[in-house]
């Protein structure tokens, strides 16, 4: 995984979440369906029917959430890495710049020993 890009890194680990989460969720809802079905009252086993159903709802949102955000970062990354790919590196002009302040010095070294020697 260390060679991997980090876009594919940060789907896969969002897939785990997902995947982790959607468990979770099913074990709740499997915990209130089995409360609603020893619910003495027929209310009190709607409630709970209502609760599992609620759980899950939920919890396909926030995977679907995730999931979203997941992706644009993904996204977000894989276009900056591009993006610095592509971009030329401006080292040349730097140089320029380094090389043209030692000409200056010489030229005004040049015009003192010039009124120097008048």
């Amino acid at each position: 995984m260390a060679d991997a890009d980090l876009d594919v890194v940060i789907r896969q680990l969002a897939r785990q979440l997902h995947t982790g989460l959607m468990t979770r969720a099913k074990e709740r809802r499997d915990r209130f369906n089995g409360l609603a079905a020893k619910a003495k009252g027929k209310e009190t086993g709607d409630r709970f029917k209502m609760m599992a159903k609620a759980t899950m709802e939920q919890a396909n949102a926030a995977t679907k959430r995730l999931q979203m955000s997941a992706d644009n970062v993904a996204d977000s990354y894989a276009r900056a890495m591009r993006l610095a790919a592509s971009t030329p590196v401006a080292v040349k002009v730097e140089k320029k710049a380094k090389e043209e302040k030692p000409a200056k010095k010489a030229a005004k070294a040049k015009k003192a020993k010039a009124k120097k020697a008048k």
